[in-house]
């Protein structure tokens, strides 16, 4: 049965948002179970997707605009995520049994064969990797292992253990470094070798679990989604420790992807929105709390300052702070909300009162593009050369989006 699809005209969008905004082009109705993980393939023609029903499907547009599986095939075991290599066409499955299966797929897309198993884990399976230059497949699982084979032999070549379950994973191809979040909200950096590995540094941040990495080769910035509503970007290649947060999702993150030409960082979460962060602009670092006994403006006594509060003869108030000088500060001081892109903050957050007098109209100028997808974003991906968006909700409903004015409006800005 074809999966339905439902053009949008751009005609019939309004005006005043169609130069602004992603325009849905299609939508594809074909699951009857959740889709855990998909690619965005061929300039939009092709979709590889993997479902809760056991299946692995390939959907290639036909001429009457309509997605039909050219490919469906069903797995032993539910596949929870997939890597698929475009220069050899090897497509890496990872199962819930802690098995991560290979194919080759057809040049014309319309079969796939086996190609080996590899018996990697002993958990569902939550991230992978494939490095093309060392023929390295890296895999991540809830059983928080680590685990990298050869993939031209299938022999394993070695394995780390993390402290928690492992949810995501990234990797640079140029350095054999890879990046390991987890359920704590830590994100392991490894360096790895033929046989061997070093364990560098453990990034801590973010204060739930780590649901999504993505990396931006060229200038060396990590950037995680966390299920604590905040993206810390980690300055990886510029060795000063740098760390800035971009919080505009009300909900938990779920995915990002990294679009290198027009520097967008695209993110998705359970609240519905999908935004595009521009990464080519300046941004900087979010300033630490500073901890005080007494507001650092009245020097009123905060209220566990029971010394204070008795020579002062007042009661204690409770601590704030201002989040673009980082001071500890009262409610009274702290009364005025901004919005500051430059720290990353694209709602209203509580500033003092003196920082407030020196935030002019252009420094609120947002640094985000915003799109409500409607549904509850599970997973997503780009395709930067066709500036398409494609999104897939818990409604198991894959959309399509036309995302050419903000890719090349990005694009223009970094120039």
């Amino acid at each position: 049965m074809a999966a339905e699809i439902k053009p949008v005209s751009s005609s019939n969008i309004p005006r005043s948002i169609t130069p602004e905004r992603p325009i849905l082009i299609s939508r594809v109705d074909g699951s009857q179970e959740s889709i855990n993980d998909v690619r965005l393939l061929a300039g939009g023609k092709t979709i590889l997707s993997v479902c809760d029903d056991k299946s692995v499907r390939i959907w290639q547009r036909r001429d009457s605009g309509q997605y039909w599986p050219s490919v469906c095939h069903f797995l032993p075991s539910s596949p929870s995520c997939l890597f698929y290599a475009d220069d050899n066409r090897k497509l890496f499955i990872g199962l819930e049994n802690g098995t991560v299966t290979e194919y080759e797929v057809a040049t014309d897309w319309n079969s796939i064969t086996h190609t080996r198993d590899y018996l990697s884990h002993q958990s569902l399976v939550t991230g992978l990797i494939y490095d093309r230059n060392s023929e390295w497949m890296l895999s991540i699982s809830r059983d928080k292992f680590l685990v990298y084979h050869c993939t031209e032999s299938g022999r394993r070549l070695g394995g780390h253990q993390c402290s928690a379950g492992c949810t995501s994973i990234e990797y640079d191809h140029l350095s054999n470094h890879v990046f390991v979040g987890d359920y704590t909200g830590q994100i392991l950096m490894i360096k790895l070798e033929e046989n061997c590995y070093q364990v560098i540094t453990t990034l801590k941040g973010h204060n739930g679990s780590v649901r999504s990495l993505a990396w931006d080769p060229a200038r060396k910035l990590l950037f995680s989604g966390s299920f604590d509503q905040t993206i810390i970007v980690w300055d990886v290649g510029g060795k000063k420790g740098t760390a800035y947060e971009l919080q505009g999702h009300t909900s938990k993150i779920t995915s990002l992807k990294y679009a290198p030409e027009s520097r967008n960082l695209v993110s998705g979460g359970e609240d519905c929105m999908v935004i595009f962060w521009d990464m080519g602009s300046r941004r900087l670092e979010t300033p630490e709390w500073v901890e005080s006994d007494v507001c650092q403006f009245c020097s009123r006594p905060f209220f566990w300052n029971i010394r204070a509060m008795v020579d002062q003869k007042q009661i204690g108030l409770r601590q704030h702070h201002c989040r673009k000088c980082g001071k500890a500060v009262c409610d009274s001081c702290s009364s005025n909300r901004s919005n500051l892109p430059v720290l990353g903050f694209e709602f209203e957050v509580r500033v003092c009162d003196k920082c407030f007098q020196n935030i002019k109209d252009s420094d609120r100028l947002s640094m985000a593009k915003f799109q409500e997808v409607k549904h509850s974003v599970v997973c997503l991906d780009i395709d930067e050369e066709a500036a398409l968006l494609l999104t897939v909700g818990q409604d198991r409903v894959m959309k399509i989006w036309d995302a050419s004015i903000l890719f090349n409006k990005s694009q223009e800005n970094s120039d």
